[in-house]
């Protein structure tokens, strides 16, 4: 699962690639909302060249954590990427329902919509009243 999640967590993209697909090649689509002065906050599978020379072109950063063989590291920053666990939060959540965690559903499309389904769930508790 891909995921794209606001500041506070809530889902704006999601996208199912297969699991021997590199992530950095399957989230390249995903980005072409992140614009002037954005930053993406990103694990070290999604360091790439390519997703860089993107994010540059559409006037964002990519903080993505560089991997260790690399020759020449670019900019990274260890302050903003300990944001990075509203993501891993968003995970978790997701985790909570039982047929997304144990993936009961094993066509890709219906697995999808379970995920969206639970991520509007999501919207719909962060938008509820509690008074």
């Amino acid at each position: 699962i891909h995921a794209l999640v606001d500041a506070d967590g809530l889902p704006v993209k999601l996208k199912l690639s297969a699991g021997q697909a590199h992530d950095g090649r399957c989230a390249a689509d995903m980005l072409d909302g992140i614009g002037r002065g954005q930053a993406l906050l990103a694990d070290a599978a999604y360091d790439s060249d390519a997703l860089r020379q993107q994010m540059t072109a559409q006037g964002g950063w990519l903080c993505a954590k560089p991997v260790s063989y690399r020759r020449r590291k670019p900019p990274f920053s260890r302050w903003l990427y300990r944001f990075r666990n509203v993501v891993e939060r968003f995970f978790c959540r997701l985790k909570h329902y039982r047929a997304i965690a144990t993936r009961y559903e094993k066509h890709d499309e219906n697995y999808l919509a379970i995920v969206k389904l639970a991520s509007i769930r999501m919207w719909i508790k962060s938008y509820e009243s509690t008074s």
